[in-house]
């Protein structure tokens, strides 16, 4: 008998548990189950009794001992093995954490554009109500009514039969502006020495116009005696050829103005070079103030009189007169009868401003001349110091200016008129005028704001008309052109009533009106 050497009971039951996926499946779940079936061939035929009883199950063979019983299958009982690994990992567990940096945090804003809510809120609505019960008498109310039912039938009677409107149309169209002649003003005597009209005058009231008669072509000045005449328009029984005043004046009276509030004071400077106040009232004596032939006298004639407040006492005033010499005084009146000088200015060609566009003049007697009145201007002695006034020129006319007027709305803004035949607008800002209109191919000897409307002034021409302009409806052609003269004879002067604003007085040189051939006229135009 062979024997067959076999690896012991315990590395096969090893190696078979290794080769068993039964037995990875029972490791992981913490216990081990083992069953074994033994094989024909693992077993040896022949060896010791523990062998035998090994196959036989630990039993003794039914044919006696010594032979082997037949094979069985038995399983075997479940050995367990509680597990370890999972004790060893939570007895080695341990806690880790980690704290990362704070978080920062930012705020950020933006601004929008201011904004503006409007709103437009409507007037509530007014609840309709019912008009409350009359609390008349109704029996006396019908009493009356029928008193009176046939006196009103009578008259309605007669307002049908009536042919008083009979032919009336109502005209819806714009009215063209008119203007009317109201009164034609004349002195005889004046007008018979051939004087023309040279200056009109409103007083305080606007009820009393002045006028002053001279001339301002050749004459005999000498010899030439003027008047200064005042009419009262509202007292009864007007007289136009025959004035309310008269003063007779040595001299021709070249301006005229009127005091701001004595409404019978006026000023008036003559072609002596005087300036005289006078009282229209007083016909006994009306002078009451003169300059008199002074050194402070102007020594050419004087062509505008004004009324200035005193800077101190508003309601007293000052006159301020203009010559041809180059000065303007000031002047101050005193109880005595006299006008004392108490401020001046002289313009000489050295104290023009550098802007100023002067032409050259020719050499010889020009240029003689004009140093020669320069030096009688600086030697010429004065009781005051005679300042340089001037400190902005403008762009010239083509010729002398005979009348500047400036704006009672803006203050910045004026009107010249010159021989040229041209009317400037000009603003203190800049020296290029605004604005250039010819009106006339003559000359124009004065020019107007109206004191109530901005956009309207007025034009006395050398053809004989006086011309209204609105710039608001045309800047190229007058609003209303009037037509003083028949003849063409010149308008020398014009102005408008601040009281009553819808008079405008003018003045020309021959007042031809409604076919009269007339002299020295004044026009008073509506």
């Amino acid at each position: 008998m062979v024997g067959i050497a076999s690896p012991p009971l315990s590395s096969a039951l090893e190696a078979q548990g290794r080769r068993s996926p039964r037995s990875a499946q029972a490791r992981q779940g913490g216990a081990i189950s083992m069953a074994t079936r033994v094989q024909p061939w693992q077993l040896c035929p022949a060896g010791s009794a523990g062998a035998e009883a090994l196959a036989t199950g630990g039993a003794a063979s039914p044919e006696g001992p010594g032979r082997p019983g037949p094979l069985q299958d038995e399983t075997l009982g479940v050995a367990s093995v509680p597990s370890q690994w999972r004790g060893v990992q939570g007895i080695r567990r341990e806690t880790r954490s980690c704290q990362t940096a704070s978080i920062s945090t930012a705020e950020k804003a933006a601004q929008t554009r201011k904004h503006v809510d409007a709103q437009v809120q409507t007037e509530a609505p007014v609840p309709v109500s019912v008009p409350p019960t009359s609390l008349h008498d109704d029996p006396r109310l019908a009493a009356f009514l029928r008193r009176v039912e046939a006196m009103v039938i009578r008259e309605l009677n007669k307002n049908w039969q009536s042919h008083a409107f009979d032919g009336f149309e109502v005209n819806w169209t714009e009215q063209q502006p008119t203007v009317t002649c109201l009164h034609t003003l004349g002195y005889p005597p004046a007008q018979g020495q051939g004087l023309h009209v040279t200056s009109v005058s409103w007083n305080t009231t606007g009820s009393v116009v002045a006028c002053a008669y001279g001339r301002l072509d050749d004459g005999d000045w000498s010899t030439l005696k003027s008047f200064v005449c005042a009419w009262n328009l509202d007292r009864r029984g007007l007289n136009p050829r025959q004035p309310s005043a008269v003063v007779e004046v040595p001299s021709a009276v070249m301006c005229l103005a009127f005091h701001p509030t004595q409404p019978s004071h006026v000023a008036g400077g003559l072609y002596s070079g005087e300036v005289l106040v006078w009282d229209v009232s007083n016909p006994e004596d009306p002078l009451l103030w003169r300059t008199g032939l002074t050194d402070d006298t102007h020594t050419d004639p004087v062509y505008q009189v004004v009324w200035l407040p005193e800077p101190r006492h508003s309601h007293r005033f000052q006159v301020l007169s203009v010559a041809t010499d180059g000065k303007v005084l000031l002047w101050q009146g005193l109880g005595a009868g006299q006008l004392q000088l108490t401020d001046g200015f002289a313009l000489v060609v050295q104290q023009l401003p550098r802007n100023a566009k002067l032409k050259k003049p020719p050499r010889g007697e020009t240029e003689c001349s004009l140093a020669a009145e320069e030096a009688a201007l600086t030697r010429m002695p004065s009781s005051v110091p005679l300042r340089a006034p001037a400190q902005l020129t403008f762009s010239p006319h083509g010729g002398p200016i005979y009348s500047v007027s400036c704006s009672p709305f803006h203050r910045n803004l004026f009107l010249s008129a010159g021989t040229d035949g041209h009317i400037h607008l000009y603003s203190m800002l800049q020296a290029q005028p605004l604005a250039s209109l010819q009106l006339s191919h003559k000359y124009l000897f004065a020019v107007r704001w109206s004191p109530v409307r901005p956009l309207v002034f007025a034009a006395a021409s050398g053809e004989g008309d006086v011309q209204l302009f609105d710039l608001q409806k045309s800047s190229q052609k007058p609003t209303v052109s009037i037509k003083q003269t028949q003849d063409e004879s010149p308008v020398y002067c014009l102005e408008f009533n601040c009281q009553r604003t819808q008079l405008l007085a003018a003045g020309d040189a021959e007042g031809t009106v409604k076919g009269e051939n007339k002299e020295g006229m004044s026009q008073l135009l509506r």
